[in-house]
């Protein structure tokens, strides 16, 4: 049983059949399909709100593209200190935004609170040309720590970002679970609460490989545009790209996917906490970071389990990641092996 990510996980079979259809014939390149045309509808519908959609190809495109139309060259970008673009994504926020700076900030379980928030921004000095003021505020939804930002908690932080004056980005690798677990609309943490561009994960839920750049404020859509292009990411056959997103969101397959990972990390949090260990802290999508014993941690791999450590959390943690395929029957087994 692999934890170690939901990044393993094979596309599903709506995504395979969408793709299947499609490679029956020719199509125009770039965008200029008719696939690819129905993407605004699509996600306007999902969203409730008029949106411009700009697939590609990797979650760090996604980010580092949108944050590259929020932020000046010269600017800020605060986020999370756990945050996937300070945390993972080398140095991409810089190199995509022409030399943006990240700001990096404490908060429990990887979320920025409000009012922390508030006066991080005020305790920045202003030197003029010699530092660097924030224009961005980055958040994760889910967080990288596998929490999840309320409604209300989405709310305050776009209130600080417009009373500011700075742009809010959500990163949104896993947001098909952070819905799936809020049971709200995917308007009331995003547009409503004040994000003015989201990256859209479908790569680790369901698809082969493609994330959507989704803006709220549509006046970004040809910066973004020239952005992809020019770093490299805007593909030839896109209609294949817009394929996997509009069967992803067609019949809510999204958050069918995102349901049975949330349910999944549940299922194996139960039977791991039977057998003596305990969570870090609670999950709310389909990420589990727990404490084992050593004598545990063994047990599991030489069950076949495979998850990786986690020592920002201490050196007894370790994370485990449910996807869209776990077998949950597979978990229930699991139970019994470990006696």
């Amino acid at each position: 049983m692999n934890f170690a990510s939901d990044n393993v996980s094979p596309f599903c079979p709506e995504v395979l059949e969408a793709l299947s259809r499609e490679a029956a014939n020719n199509a125009p390149a770039y965008g200029s399909d008719d696939v690819s045309q129905k993407l605004d509808a699509a996600f306007s519908e999902l969203f409730d709100t008029n949106v411009a959609v700009i697939p590609v190809a990797t979650g760090t495109a996604a980010n580092c593209i949108s944050l590259s139309a929020l932020v000046s060259p010269y600017g800020g970008v605060i986020c999370h200190h756990e945050a996937h673009i300070n945390e993972d994504e080398s140095t991409g926020v810089a190199f995509f935004t022409g030399g943006a700076k990240l700001l990096p900030m404490d908060g429990p379980t990887a979320k920025l609170e409000a009012d922390a928030l508030d006066r991080f921004i005020t305790s920045q000095v202003d030197r003029g040309v010699h530092s660097v003021a924030p224009e961005c505020v980055a958040i994760t939804q889910a967080t990288e720590l596998g929490t999840v930002y309320t409604p209300a908690e989405v709310k305050a932080i776009g209130s600080i970002c417009k009373s500011r004056d700075l742009r809010l980005f959500m990163d949104g690798a896993r947001f098909a679970n952070a819905v799936a677990h809020l049971e709200c609309s995917p308007a009331d943490i995003t547009w409503k609460a004040g994000v003015d561009a989201l990256s859209f994960g479908a790569t680790k839920n369901g698809a082969m490989a493609v994330d959507a750049i989704v803006l709220f404020d549509t006046s970004l859509k040809s910066r973004i545009e020239q952005a992809r292009k020019r770093s490299g990411h805007l593909h030839s056959k896109h209609r294949y790209l817009a394929t996997q997103l509009l069967a992803y969101v067609e019949n809510d397959v999204w958050l069918k996917n995102a349901g049975h990972a949330n349910q999944a990390a549940t299922a194996l949090g139960e039977v791991l906490c039977q057998h003596g260990a305990t969570l870090a802290h609670p999950s709310d999508g389909n990420e589990l970071f727990v404490k084992l014993t050593s004598d545990l941690a063994g047990r599991l791999r030489d069950a076949g389990v495979m998850f990786h450590a986690w020592p920002s959390l201490g050196a007894d943690v370790y994370r485990f990641v449910a996807a869209w395929n776990t077998d949950i029957g597979q978990i229930t087994q699991l139970n019994s092996t470990l006696g």
